[in-house]
């Protein structure tokens, strides 16, 4: 009966201020006259005593000293303390003269000085109370916390914890920090417990729960580190917000999340040229192909930031389109958008949207990219990922596009794969298109693999791990360079403003990882243990896969943008030779003239089963399934 409980406290306070009044009146009389009080004057008490304590408790419900939680007590609560008792002390002075009952006046002196000690000293009691109840009741059942990081992060946070400490059941133990100056120092009303090295320590002999990595600019190799030392032991890793939003004061309980596996590819946060990118889009036309894919979208939430005029997004898939749709009429209902489906391989339909809705700015994001998939499929793979791109290409320079950004792969660095051969044909098409026309600047933007999108090893991952495993591996060796959505796509739009005249760019993608590394990783966040909780079982690389990725081949000697994560490889647009002896290896591949696909020599030929049969390279373990 929470009802009840209230009254019953404010009843217990009310009786304590009866006896705190009263008393603090007589207790000024006595040091007053240092313990020999006269008898007039103690008669005097004895009339006073009851119109003082009525006269301040009146004072004291009417200033809301009752309806206050004094387990929360702050500076507030004791200025509101102060008015009320001198307020209180006053009147009962005015009434002393109105009554003729008057005392020394150094006596009320004292009493407005009693009364504020004792009636303060109670409320802070109840809080010190509170606490130390609190934390009994903790150590007796609520799940142990640690803090690692005991910096202006980490205190943020222990400051969040006692702030809303009623409210949880958890019990923060502590700080771990590798500060020699910070061990055995007190913080927050927190211990330092020790370094790092003692993590695991402290873990196994408190038997924690959760940690709390309260270092927003941890780097990639520190944040393994930690997960390795946490591996064995079943509990939640959590961290605090970038610091950015650190300085924005965005650190609360409710910023804290779980850590994942995009959290490990922390690097330093983009830094965009805002005023270079507005220069390009603000007031634009922007398409978007593939616009409800997982970078096609990303490309249109950031794109939305701009001041742009309108997206046009273009996808094949409409439940898809239907989504970011929906989201960006949601978030920014003034913009226009022009939600549209269409096939890139459908020139004629594309045309018509080039005639009526004149893009400006073209972002490309629209492939088939799954590698396994395209080696049994590489005709549709050329038709969509070749000719397709050429429809969009052609058409952007005819309707007067001023820039064109191609999304493109790792994969096209000396393709291994139909995926890659594909996205590298492109890559030659549009710098071959940007030699012929001076008018539109196109660009090609090459990155490797992004966390979290479709097809990626992550949501496949987190699925196996979800069903209890195992967890699949193509090989011990394999290694990657990941990248996280947002970030690839922030640097995607920067790098478009550098777009000329035909430029490969590529992105900063980091360290590369190891794809085992990473399936660890998972399983220890998901608080099991690899190889124990769930296998990780190693299947074999698959047809048109490699060991690595590389993001220059042997030709490219890369430059540098006047951004710190944007190279440039600008050797690769080459001549007609040069381009014709690329296009005709990568055309043996699937046993296709791509000079003639791409229209270079006379008519352009069909790509069907029949004309790829045969290719005497990645395809040709497949050719038989067409």
């Amino acid at each position: 009966m929470p009802g009840f409980n209230g009254k019953l406290k404010r009843a217990a306070l009310t009786l304590t201020d009866i006896v705190l009044v009263g008393g603090s009146l007589y207790l000024a009389l006595f040091l007053r006259f240092e313990g020999l009080i006269p008898v007039e004057y103690v008669l005097t008490w004895e009339r006073l005593l009851l119109p003082v304590i009525i006269l301040n408790l009146f004072i004291f419900l009417f200033a809301g000293i009752y309806r206050r939680l004094w387990r929360y007590a702050s500076v507030d609560e004791l200025l509101v303390i102060f008015l009320a008792v001198c307020a209180g002390v006053f009147g009962s002075y005015l009434y002393s003269v109105y009554a003729g009952l008057l005392l020394p006046r150094s006596v009320y002196t004292i009493f407005l000085f009693l009364l504020l000690f004792l009636l303060g000293g109670a409320r802070l009691f109840l809080r010190v109370l509170a606490e130390y109840l609190r934390r009994l009741g903790n150590a007796r059942g609520h799940a142990p916390v640690l803090i690692l990081g005991a910096g202006d992060a980490g205190v943020l946070v222990a400051r969040e914890y006692k702030k809303h400490q009623a409210d949880l059941d958890v019990r923060v133990l502590g700080f771990i920090d590798d500060d020699p100056a910070k061990q055995g120092q007190v913080i927050q009303g927190l211990p330092v417990l020790g370094t790092r090295a003692k993590l695991r320590e402290i873990v196994s002999r408190s038997n924690v729960k959760e940690i709390i990595i309260a270092m927003p600019s941890v780097s990639y190799n520190k944040l393994r580190e930690i997960i390795e030392l946490c591996e064995g032991f079943p509990l939640k890793l959590k961290t605090v917000p970038g610091i950015y939003e650190i300085l924005e004061g965005k650190v609360s309980l409710q910023h804290l999340k779980e850590i994942e596996i995009e959290d490990l590819l922390r690097r330093p946060s983009v830094n965009s040229d805002m005023q270079e990118i507005s220069g390009y889009l603000s007031g634009r036309a922007v398409m978007v192909t593939g616009a409800g894919g997982s970078i096609g979208s990303e490309l249109c939430r950031q794109l939305a930031l701009l001041g742009l005029q309108k997206i046009i997004l273009l996808d094949q898939s409409e439940n898809d389109l239907f989504k970011i749709e929906r989201e960006l009429n949601k978030d920014y209902p003034r913009l226009k958008l022009y939600p549209l489906v269409r096939d890139i391989q459908d020139r004629s339909s594309l045309k018509r949207v080039f005639t009526s809705l004149r893009p400006r700015v073209v972002f490309h994001a629209a492939a088939y990219k799954h590698v396994p998939l395209m080696e049994s499929n590489p005709e549709e793979a050329v038709k969509n990922n070749v000719l397709g791109s050429k429809n969009l290409l052609d058409l952007a320079a005819q309707f007067g596009a001023e820039r064109f950004v191609v999304i493109s792969t790792d994969k096209a660095v000396k393709p291994s794969n139909v995926m890659g051969a594909t996205k590298r044909t492109v890559e030659i098409y549009m710098q071959h298109l940007a030699q012929q026309n001076k008018k539109c600047a196109f660009c090609a933007v090459r990155f490797g693999n992004v966390l979290g999108s479709r097809g990626s090893v992550v949501p496949i991952f987190k699925e196996q791990i979800a069903a209890g495993g195992p967890v699949t591996v193509t090989h011990p060796e394999m290694t990657r360079y990941f990248m996280t959505i947002p970030e690839a796509v922030q640097l995607v739009i920067q790098a478009g403003a550098f777009g000329n005249k035909g430029e490969i760019f590529v992105l900063d993608m980091g360290e590369p990882v190891k794809v085992v590394d990473l399936a660890r990783d998972m399983i220890v966040l998901s608080g099991l243990q690899p190889g124990k909780d769930i296998e990780i079982v190693f299947t074999g690389i698959r047809p048109g896969e490699k060991l690595t990725e590389e993001l220059f081949n042997d030709k490219e000697n890369f430059a540098l943008t006047k951004h710190q994560r944007i190279f440039i490889a600008p050797d690769t647009a080459g001549g007609e030779q040069e381009r014709n002896a690329e296009l005709q290896a990568l055309g043996e591949q699937f046993n296709v003239d791509l000079r003639q696909l791409l229209g270079f020599q006379g008519q352009q030929v069909p790509v069907t089963k029949k004309t790829l049969a045969g290719g005497k390279g990645f395809t040709k373990v497949f050719v038989n399934r067409i």
